[in-house]
């Protein structure tokens, strides 16, 4: 028996340690599942009632945002009638009720359902009311519940009034402006109140104290929270009086500025919460069934998703510190640098520069040719920056036409120039892009990083100044920071100010000067010239202020101003051209065309008399725009001048498509004729092609007897210079006139005056 026993004592034993063995291996199992379970379970209900808030805050939020928007739209539509001339003419002009009655009254009754439209006075006194209910009640007292809305309106509150909540959060009830809404209590029910004043803006700049009013309600009743519901699927979405005592638990109160109700809203809630929970249960079982599948799943692609993660965080670096056009380093990768490298000069390192580099007319290449042409562009000057400099420098883009480079380099103005006269011939060297030629410049500013430098935004700003410094040199050139720029700027700023005051308060002047024929007898036209006498500074030079006219955008009313001003003082003067400047800025404007016909019919002047001097570098890359303008003012009359011809691209392109009446050969090739044989020869070049193509030449810049009779045996029509007169006031113009005999120059007396 004891043998026969032992079999099933080891088989017993052997069974019970593999359950013992077993019970460890489940037990632990089950209990992590148990675990993994209930966490899942309170997982799901805690994201099933956080979806339920959620969703209720939304829900609430939605609400209050469509009744708050319902009643913009309400103000917008009482805007869309009392806003317009013809509500100002029949309200505020000439009260006409039929008027207000047809396109006020029954127009927001009908197309808007606004169920309360009055117009009340400057005092507040009713001239018209109508109901949707009882119609045009007439004249009436103004009814209960409106008053605040024009108080408010007329700027006597400083706040909404309680229980009343502004429509718009952002507008200050103090600015006793054009229009208010309010959502309040009218008659003991919600209600949208609109008030709009009724004027031109001329009519209201001083505020609308005195002016009459037109004043809108519209109840927030059940047809209005249909239609907010139906469009926000929000069942059942009405007005309760009492929200404690209310069924429905989800309410949301629409309050003023200290927290008052206005108005209670409850809906059938949307219970997101149950919903996720039912369709997650059911998933449950199958999650803890394949949860240690899972387990070995998640965690290779764990692995394989670190992996492609770290791929995709350095793509996405690079693409965040990177331009996408020319895949230069951007403005971010270029700061981040800076910064580097100035620590290293700081602490011993040799000394480096910054290189802001500005490409010029490539705007002009954008707008004529189109972006895609631009982007060529780009990618070509950065091919060309990149072969220029060494491969340890950083070359990047910091936007637009914009480029920036970072090079260790010494600190002298010898190399740094060295540097820059690089950067600009490579740059400026013509571009053949899709079968065009484009030519682009390149003005750069340049700060130097040494021990004492400042951080990466002061050298960016004094790179910028150095940049701005080179482009009010006339561009395609390089300038290096030094102190003096930073009182430069500052001075430029203050003489910007004052100039835009001096513009639009007439403080400027305008000088003249004569215009002569080829024996120099007989005055032919005049040149209008910009003159500036500062109250304290004194007179300010052309050659200061223009630039920073221009660099400011002010050349466009300054221009504006010369020409209106040219127009006026020349009607004195018939028989005589008057010559007005444009700069490219006014030129290329698209309302330029309409400017000049406007100050031509507003002054009365001829417009066959007026000549407008343009540049070789307004025409550059403007063609097709520049051509149609000037056609359009050929059309009533008005002449082309040429100005500076020989000192920019001398394109006969630009003569021979061109309208232009005459070239203006610059005084700089005056002044050189009697010791420069080139010079005259090129003084004879331009009068042969003037001739040539049917144009009238002018020379400017004459100052003596034998420039005179060189360019008389040239063959020059006309001639201006200090030989026959400086620029002066218009009084000059007219004495002249008045006494031509006494500024002709065979006279000695008058010779040796008009040249002193």
């Amino acid at each position: 028996m004891i043998t026969s026993a032992r079999p099933q004592i080891a088989e017993s034993a052997s069974r019970s340690r593999w359950n013992r063995a077993r019970l460890r291996l489940i037990v632990p199992i089950g209990v992590i599942a148990a675990v993994a379970v209930a966490c899942l379970l309170i997982a799901v209900l805690t994201s099933a009632r956080r979806a339920n808030e959620v969703s209720l805050t939304r829900e609430q939020q939605l609400v209050q945002q469509e009744i708050v928007a319902r009643g913009a739209r309400v103000l917008r539509e009482v805007e869309s009638v009392a806003g317009t001339p013809g509500a100002t003419q029949a309200i505020r002009v000439e009260y006409d009720r039929p008027w207000i009655e047809h396109h006020l009254g029954n127009w927001l009754e009908a197309f808007f359902d606004h169920d309360l439209v009055v117009v009340v006075d400057g005092t507040n006194g009713v001239e018209y009311a109508r109901s949707r209910i009882s119609g045009d009640v007439g004249s009436t007292d103004l009814p209960t519940g409106l008053s605040s809305v024009l108080d408010l309106l007329r700027g006597r509150l400083t706040n909404p009034p309680s229980h009343a909540m502004s429509i718009l959060a952002a507008e200050d009830p103090r600015g006793n402006g054009r229009s208010v809404a309010l959502i309040e209590h009218f008659l003991d029910r919600p209600a949208i109140v609109a008030a709009v004043a009724v004027g031109s803006d001329k009519d209201l700049a001083h505020g609308n104290e005195n002016a009459p009013v037109v004043v809108s309600v519209k109840y927030i009743d059940d047809n209005v929270l249909r239609d907010i519901g139906a469009r926000l699927q929000l069942p059942g979405l009405r007005i309760v009086d009492d929200p404690a005592h209310s069924a429905n638990p989800q309410v949301t109160a629409l309050t003023d500025a200290q927290g008052a109700a206005i108005a209670h809203f409850a809906w059938q809630p949307t219970r997101l919460g149950g919903q996720i929970a039912g369709s997650l249960l059911p998933f449950v079982a199958i999650a803890i069934a394949g949860f240690a599948l899972l387990a070995g799943l998640v965690m290779r692609y764990i692995r394989h998703t670190a992996e492609t993660i770290s791929a995709g965080e350095t793509q996405l670096r690079h693409l965040a510190l990177h331009d996408p056009v020319c895949g230069l380093p951007n403005r971010i990768y270029f700061g981040e640098r800076l910064e580097t490298v100035i620590g290293e000069v700081r602490r011993g390192g040799p000394s480096a520069a910054v290189f802001y580099i500005d490409l010029d007319h490539f705007k002009d290449v954008n707008d004529t040719l189109g972006h895609h042409i631009g982007d060529e562009l780009i990618l070509n000057v950065t091919q060309r920056l990149s072969r220029v400099m060494r491969g340890d420098d950083l070359v990047a883009r910091l936007g637009g036409d914009e480029f920036a480079i970072i090079t260790a380099c010494a600190s002298d103005s010898y190399s740094l120039q060295a540097i820059a006269g690089r950067i600009i011939s490579a740059v400026c060297a013509p571009y053949a892009i899709s079968g065009h030629n484009i030519n682009i410049g390149a003005s750069i500013g340049i700060a130097v990083i040494d021990r004492r430098a400042g951080d990466a935004a002061d050298i960016l700003r004094y790179a910028d100044m150095a940049l701005y410094r080179a482009k009010s040199e006339g561009r395609n050139r390089a300038c290096i920071y030094d102190a003096a720029m930073d009182a430069d700027l500052s001075q430029r700023k203050l003489l910007e100010g004052d100039l835009l005051h001096a513009i639009r308060n007439d403080g400027l002047a305008a000088a003249y000067q004569p215009i002569v024929n080829a024996s120099g007898d007989t005055m032919v036209g005049v040149e209008a010239l910009a003159r500036w006498t500062h109250p304290t500074a004194g007179v300010i030079s052309p050659a200061v202020f223009i630039p920073i006219a221009e660099h400011s955008g002010l050349i466009v009313e300054l221009g504006e101003w010369m020409l209106r001003r040219a127009c006026l003082e020349g009607r004195n003067w018939p028989g005589l051209t008057v010559a007005v400047n444009v700069s490219p800025l006014q030129f290329r404007r698209s309302d330029f065309v309409d400017v000049v016909e406007r100050v031509l019919r507003e002054t009365e002047f001829d417009a066959n008399r007026l000549e407008l001097e343009l540049t070789e570098s307004t025409l550059l890359g403007n063609m097709e725009t520049a051509e149609l303008s000037m056609l359009r003012l050929k059309a009533i009359g008005v002449r082309f001048a040429l100005d500076d011809f020989g000192t920019g691209y001398s394109s006969l392109l630009y003569l021979r498509r061109f309208p232009f009446d005459k070239l203006k050969i610059d005084s700089s090739f005056v002044l050189s004729i009697e010791t420069a044989p080139d010079a005259a020869a090129i003084v004879h070049a331009v009068v042969s092609l003037g001739r040539g193509l049917g144009m009238r030449v002018t020379a400017e810049g004459v100052e003596n007897a034998e420039q005179h009779l060189f360019l008389r045996a040239a063959g020059v029509h006309s001639m201006q210079g200090y030989r026959f007169g400086r620029p002066g006031p218009a009084a000059d113009i007219t004495a002249r006139m008045a006494s031509p005999d006494d500024y002709r120059v065979d006279n000695p007396d008058q010779e040796v005056a008009l040249a002193s």
